[in-house]
C-alpha cells in the first residue's frame, strides 16, 4: 500500500483528494494536517464522508514512513514548508499550489500535465507540480496544435470558472448572495496561470510566439470550467479532428466529442471533453473540466498513479452528475 499524507487539508481540493484516496485500492491515508481546523473531525469539515472515514485533522506531521505527500496549501507555502522541514530523499511530493509550476534550475519538479509529461513521471520523477485548473483547460485545448506546429496566430480564450476555483476561504466573490445570478470578468490578460500555459505551449512548439489573450470570467455555479478558444488555422476541420484524436488516443481522461459539451458532462469526473468546430476560417475549441478533479485532486492522483507504476485510471472511475 502507498502511504500518503496531506498538508493543508481544509480546502476544497484537499477534500476531493481525501474522497479519492480513502477509496483508492492501493493507498493508505496516514494523516491529514491542517493548522486551521486541527483537532476537528474530517467529516465535520468535508461533507459527504460520514461512514467512510473516522479521522481528525492533525496538528503535527511525520514525513518518515510516507511514500507520497500531497501539498494543498496556498501559493508560497509549499516552498516555505520544504525549506523548513527535513524531507526524506525518496519521498514523492505532489504540489497543488503554483510554487513549482514554472521550470527553473532551483528545483526538480516536473510539470504535472499527464497528457504532456507522462514519460518523466513514469521514469523516476519524485516531485510533481500540479497544473492550475484554468491552465489545464486551456492547455488541453491547444497542445495537439502545438505538437503539429499550428499555433501561428493570436489565441483568444474565454475561461468561465465556478466558485470553488477561488478556494474555500470566505471572500466576497464566492459569497452566494454575490455569486448567484452574477458574472464578472477578472484578471483579463494578466491571470497568474498564463505563464504556465505559455511555458507548456512553447515546450511543444519552439517557434511559438503568438499572443495569448485570456479573459477569465467568474461564473454563477459551484464547480467546473469551460474554456472557449478560437484562433486561425489553415487545415480543414476533419484534419484538425484527426490531429486531436490521434494525440489523445492513448490518454485515458481526455476525449473529443462531436457534440458541444455541457459542464455537467464532466463535473465530478477526472475527464476533459473537447469539441472542435470551424467557422468562417476560425477554429473554435470548447473544453470542459471539473476544476476540483481534473483541475486539481483528480489529476494529482493520476500523477501519483504514474509515479508508482499503477494503472492510470486506478481510483479515478467516477460518475458525472449529468443532470
Amino acid at each position: 500500500m502507498i502511504k500518503a499524507g496531506i498538508i493543508g487539508g481544509s480546502g476544497y481540493a484537499a477534500g476531493e483528494l481525501i474522497r479519492i484516496l480513502i477509496n483508492h485500492p492501493d493507498v493508505e491515508l496516514k494523516w491529514v494536517h491542517s493548522r486551521t481546523v486541527a483537532g476537528q473531525r474530517i467529516v465535520d469539515v468535508h461533507q459527504g464522508l460520514h461512514g467512510e472515514i473516522d479521522m481528525t485533522f492533525s496538528s503535527t506531521y511525520d514525513l518518515k514512513g510516507l511514500d507520497v505527500l500531497f501539498c494543498c496549501r496556498p501559493a508560497g507555502k509549499t516552498r516555505e514548508f520544504l525549506a523548513e522541514n527535513d524531507v526524506p530523499e525518496d519521498l514523492r511530493i505532489i504540489d497543488l499550489s503554483r510554487d513549482y509550476r514554472i521550470s527553473d534550475p532551483s528545483h526538480d519538479f516536473v510539470y504535472g500535465l499527464s497528457e504532456l509529461n507522462r514519460k518523466p513521471m513514469v521514469r523516476g520523477a519524485r516531485h510533481v507540480a500540479n497544473p492550475g485548473c484554468l491552465a489545464m483547460a486551456v492547455e488541453l485545448s491547444l497542445i495537439p496544435l502545438a505538437k503539429n506546429l499550428l499555433l501561428n496566430s493570436d489565441i483568444h480564450t474565454t475561461v468561465i470558472t465556478g466558485a470553488t476555483s477561488e478556494g474555500a476561504e470566505s471572500r466576497p466573490t464566492n459569497h452566494y448572495a454575490w455569486r448567484n445570478d452574477n458574472m464578472v470578468v477578472y484578471r483579463p490578460f494578466r491571470h497568474t496561470q498564463e505563464p504556465e500555459i505559455i511555458q507548456t505551449l512553447s515546450a511543444m512548439q519552439q517557434s511559438f510566439r503568438s499572443q495569448l489573450n485570456m479573459v477569465p470570467v467568474r461564473g454563477a455555479f459551484s464547480r467546473g470550467i469551460m474554456a472557449v478558444t478560437y484562433l486561425e488555422c489553415p487545415l480543414e476541420l476533419a484534419q484538425i479532428i484527426k490531429i486531436y484524436q490521434d494525440y489523445y488516443d492513448d490518454h485515458n481522461f481526455t476525449f473529443i466529442t462531436s457534440k458541444i459539451p455541457d459542464l455537467k458532462d464532466v463535473v465530478n469526473t477526472n475527464k476533459c471533453i473537447i469539441h472542435l468546430d470551424k467557422i468562417d476560417g476560425k477554429l473554435l475549441i470548447t473544453a470542459v473540466i471539473d476544476n476540483l478533479l481534473k483541475g486539481a485532486a483528480g489529476n494529482a492522483v493520476h500523477t501519483m498513479n504514474l509515479l508508482f507504476g499503477l494503472q492510470e485510471t486506478t481510483g479515478l472511475t467516477m460518475k458525472s452528475v449529468a443532470f
